[in-house]
């Protein structure tokens, strides 16, 4: 072991002794979160780190396997009608919630309803749920008559979905958290209550047994999940953390099995750690870049916004900051998607974002004031707001200030639009470019930069109609440009790999896929001579 590595593990007795480690049993499997959930509610979620607890809890008609793949969830089987509007999906009778009572296609048709419902401000249902003939007039509160939206119950065990237009990813929704099912009647029993362990109920792998705010949930594995039996992990602890040392730390010293994220390992040892067996990395479908809050002035002058995107050097950050093989790029759609022609975005050019701010009035800064860049902690974040701040100041004579605030408070502060330029980053929820872009169409819950553009969002909707698959990545691919080459809501840095520890030689069924995901029902201790 190395020098470096060795000195993160000096404080490992100190950490194992603060974290609570040695008084709890540990769990057969445990892991780290970049973050303490803000919510497990399907309907809610926007956030990875809450996505990777619920997954485990609930599960939708589809569901993914370790490599990525679409694999029957509660639907065992389904048919798509000849025009490809129709599915009809056929449950399993075996599927029960946690409490024991059957899964049905009203308990579907019951919890896409309560998505829709405005009421419950659910921020994906643009993206997924909109895909149903009605289900956008619902929302927006063009209609009140829900039996109009294209979802029914046949009977307990079919569930009819009528769509308003062919999508060719429709089966990748079915597998995506909003989509999951919820008991409604428990929810309307308990309120906001309805998450606690003990009430929440669910009808994925595990239940939730324990939750200790900024320490670890547990789960521990569902008796009643209609696949209990390929289910071997009985106990699960995730660990929210933000510091990359300190995951490393709990890695390295046994008390974590895996870390599952590049920003949880220190940028300065990855070269030292690509070399172990027990590091894993591959692209990912995902894109750090910056939000812009278009409506909040100086930043609503388009060529402000062009001016800070030419003045980023993102070589620089990957080559670096980050250090894992992160390609740069000025593009919010990554590469790899079949079809696809990646657009180019604003390349880095000190000289055109100095002749674009004095255009716009701003020579050498003067006039434009404070620019406040808002992200959430972590070191990763920490060295890229920095590294950001140095180039405007060093390149166009900006004042800019940093604001750090903790996951949640971040969030709140992106969605009501109270800042100026915000770091975010996006993972595809399937493998089209409209993962990406559907998040910028006008009053998107995800859009978050006030940003509007009716020429984007008829490219969208244009797209979505369109039958002819290389007619229909044109169609986007002139979407992306408006977006990121021309009206600039946001700065594209690079786009990910993904980065993870853990020993293939402990545990099989964690997977490297495009999207990131970690199904928890398919990891499995590897067995040895003493067990």
């Amino acid at each position: 072991m190395s020098w470096s590595i060795c000195r993160i593990l000096c404080g490992v007795a100190w950490i194992f002794l603060l974290s609570g480690c040695g008084t709890r049993e540990r769990a057969d499997f445990v892991m780290v979160n970049t973050s303490e959930p803000e919510t497990l509610d399907p309907a809610l979620i926007t956030a990875q780190a809450d996505g990777r607890v619920a997954s485990a809890l609930f599960e939708g008609l589809l569901a993914r396997d370790p490599q990525g793949h679409l694999v029957p969830g509660v639907a065992e089987r389904w048919e798509v009608s000849e025009d490809g509007l129709t599915y009809t999906f056929y449950l399993r009778r075996e599927a029960k919630w946690s409490d024991g009572k059957s899964v049905t296609a009203h308990d579907f048709v019951a919890s896409w309803r309560r998505a829709l419902d405005p009421a419950t401000s659910s921020k994906y249902v643009d993206l997924t749920l909109y895909a149903l003939a009605g289900a956008e007039d619902y929302h927006r509160g063009r209609t009140f008559d829900f039996t109009k939206v294209g979802v029914r119950a046949l009977d307990e065990y079919t569930l009819e979905v009528k769509l308003h237009t062919r999508l060719p990813y429709f089966l990748d929704l079915m597998a995506f958290i909003t989509t999951f099912p919820v008991r409604v009647d428990l929810i309307e029993k308990h309120g906001a209550r309805w998450m606690r362990p003990g009430l929440l109920v669910g009808n994925g792998a595990y239940v939730l047994e324990g939750w200790r705010i900024n320490d670890h949930i547990r789960l521990r594995a569902n008796a009643h999940y209609w696949d209990a039996s390929s289910v071997t992990l009985r106990t699960v602890d995730i660990m929210p953390m933000t510091q990359a040392t300190t995951a490393l730390n709990f890695y390295l010293s046994g008390l974590v099995d895996l870390v599952p994220d590049k920003g949880l390992v220190p940028a300065a040892l990855l070269g030292e750690l690509k070399s172990r067996k027990d590091f894993h990395s591959a692209p990912i479908l995902a894109t750090y870049f910056f939000r812009i809050n278009v409506t909040r002035p100086p930043l609503d002058n388009v060529l402000v916004r062009q001016a800070l995107a030419h003045a980023v050097d993102r070589r620089f950050i990957t080559e670096k900051l980050t250090r894992a093989g992160e390609p740069p790029s000025g593009a919010l759609v990554p590469p790899g998607l079949d079809g696809y022609l990646p657009v180019t975005g604003l390349p880095y050019n000190p000289e055109k974002a100095r002749a674009l701010l004095a255009e716009a009035g701003f020579a050498d800064g003067a006039g434009l004031g404070v620019v406040e860049i808002l992200y959430n902690p972590s070191e990763i974040n920490d060295a890229l707001a920095q590294a950001v701040q140095a180039m405007w100041v060093r390149e166009l004579g900006l004042t800019v200030e940093l604001r750090r605030q903790e996951f949640r408070t971040y969030l709140g502060t992106m969605s009501q639009l109270n800042y100026m330029v915000a770091r975010s980053s996006w993972i595809g929820d399937y493998a089209d470019p409209s993962t990406f872009l559907g998040c910028f169409v006008t009053g998107s819950g995800n859009n978050r930069t006030g940003y509007s553009n009716h020429q984007f969002d008829a490219l969208l909707r244009l797209a979505e109609e369109e039958s002819d698959s290389a007619r229909r990545m044109k169609i986007l691919r002139e979407a992306e440009q408006i977006l990121v080459e021309r009206d600039v809501p946001i700065i594209p840095i690079f786009h990910f790999v993904t980065v993870k520890l853990f020993d293939p030689t402990r545990f099989t069924g964690i997977g490297l896929n495009l999207l990131d995901e970690i199904p928890l029902r398919y990891v499995r201790r590897v067995a040895t001579g003493n067990e």
